[in-house]
């Protein structure tokens, strides 16, 4: 790859993390309920992402760097580091535009405590489709498994059991 070549992956990849960094970072807290494992996350996602960069489609960088984030944290969660969630700490003006108040924090400590009782699967299926908001069947190609799992995995969550 010429240096120009390399110049122009460079400055797409950087206008990528720019416009996307925040989604990304948001998602992440999500997944981990802490901001340092958040941060852990997107930065190991994003450097995967950008070594990959030449064979990712432009419209699909997003999905494809929350699947590398989903399948990092798998490998973080089988390697025992499931249990190691620091709830109480302050998430910082990306993750928590809300004003300081006592009540906006404790809804975000609950939303953040119910998510973590869930297993992983469930977990990133009820971010995906509720916060991410994307449908059934993007949600399904996202991770990579048929709608019927992306409709197991997001009923029980979400207290549905019919």
């Amino acid at each position: 790859m010429g240096a120009g070549a390399r110049r122009q992956r460079d400055a797409e990849f950087t206008a990528f993390v720019e416009q996307a960094g925040p989604e990304l970072l948001r998602f992440a807290w999500f997944l981990t309920g802490e901001v340092h494992a958040a941060q852990d996350l997107v930065q190991g996602a994003l450097l995967r992402t950008y070594r990959a960069w030449r064979r990712v489609d432009p419209p699909r960088a997003v999905p494809y760097t929350r699947r590398v984030m989903v399948n990092l944290s798998r490998q973080e969660w089988r390697r025992g580091g499931a249990g190691r969630v620091l709830l109480g700490e302050r998430t910082g003006e990306l993750l928590a535009p809300a004003p300081d108040h006592a009540d906006a924090a404790g809804e975000q400590d609950r939303l953040v405590r119910g998510l973590r009782q869930l297993p992983l699967r469930q977990r990133t299926v009820v971010v995906l489709r509720y916060y991410c908001d994307l449908s059934e069947q993007q949600c399904a190609d996202e991770l990579g498994i048929c709608s019927g799992a992306v409709k197991s995995a997001g009923s029980p969550a979400c207290g549905n059991t019919s």
